[in-house]
């Protein structure tokens, strides 16, 4: 099912009626929560330089109770840690993560685009906004506390061994148009693969494509999963399970098709599936705001967590703004 699919059939669910197939009763389901998780998405993006290990630490000093984090394979089979199939947006280098080997990429500045202000991976700041830029490479020295390592692309292992008590949100990428979704199901082999003989229970693997997402499981059955697109979609229509292995779903607050935009994250949806036993995870489209506002309505919607750019800032929210009691039940 596509996402144009996706939406429209969210738009026609409220007239439905559901046959929800049972799932981990919310005293099971370890993701389910009265105060909604901080999930720092990429780190922080906003406040610091995406998916980078100087991000990761930032973000859960601060208090973010959760790492999201995307994967991509480069060249000789190593899974690091990139929102992009490409480098360019990000670091110093161009071209696909798949084109280069894990020692090309080593030698990237991760945080060479990034600029606390303003739009914050444009290209076009002065340099001097880029206030991160050559403390990878070793140009610049490195904040107090942190090294030149901690602003280079890492490998999801080197994330793991840093973090062995800080869940963590893992997404399967793959946007190489010529790929489609071949590179998804490459990814997620190289997924599975990484995470053999990792022990973890509060991992949660995650893909857009619902494929990727079950040949995971198929190959790595002991981690929890959040669905893709299709299996989302089949949950909330009714009458289909989200799939094997699934404790959340994880779902923007609106989505957008055409003209109409589409509140997913209503109290309703939310409700539905609580009562199968899934937590609810909220991720930001391009027509939801990722601040106080949108916070505080999440916050008393009793979602399990919210994955936010800013996790400094929705961490004094969280603080500032008690969960309704509904969510303690």
């Amino acid at each position: 099912m596509s996402r144009i699919r996706f939406a429209l059939a969210l738009a026609c669910i409220a007239g439905l009626a559901a046959s929800l197939a049972p799932a981990a009763s919310a005293a099971t389901n370890l993701w389910r929560k009265a105060r909604p998780l901080n999930i720092a998405h990429q780190g922080g993006e906003d406040e610091f330089p995406s998916n980078t290990m100087y991000a990761f630490k930032r973000a859960v000093r601060a208090g973010a109770d959760m790492l999201e984090l995307d994967v991509g394979v480069t060249k000789d089979g190593q899974v690091v840690i990139r929102h992009d199939t490409t480098l360019d947006a990000t670091t110093n280098g161009t071209g696909t993560i798949a084109s280069h080997t894990l020692r090309q990429i080593k030698l990237l500045d991760a945080a060479y685009w990034f600029s606390p202000t303003g739009a914050h991976y444009a290209h076009d700041h002065p340099v001097s906004a880029y206030r991160f830029r050559g403390v990878a490479t070793g140009k610049r020295e490195a904040p107090r506390g942190f090294k030149a390592a901690d602003f280079k692309v890492a490998t999801l292992k080197e994330v793991l061994k840093a973090f062995p008590r800080t869940p963590i949100n893992i997404e399967i990428k793959g946007r190489t148009t010529a790929e489609g979704l071949s590179e998804y199901l490459t990814n997620a082999r190289a997924l599975a693969r990484a995470l053999r003989g990792v022990k973890r229970t509060d991992l949660i693997v995650v893909s857009f494509k619902q494929p990727a997402v079950e040949l995971f499981h198929t190959l790595a059955p002991r981690f929890a999963l959040a669905p893709g697109v299709d299996g989302v979609s089949g949950f909330l229509l009714g009458g289909a399970s989200p799939g094997a292995g699934v404790t959340s779903l994880q779902v923007p607050i609106t989505y957008r098709i055409g003209g109409n935009l589409i509140t997913v994250s209503s109290e309703p949806f939310i409700t539905k599936a609580h009562d199968a036993g899934y937590a609810w995870h909220v991720w930001f489209s391009n027509d939801d705001v990722d601040g106080p506002t949108s916070w505080a309505t999440l916050i008393g919607r009793c979602v399990d967590g919210v994955m936010t750019s800013r996790p400094v800032a929705f961490e004094r929210t969280l603080r500032a703004t008690p969960s309704p009691s509904a969510c303690r039940a």
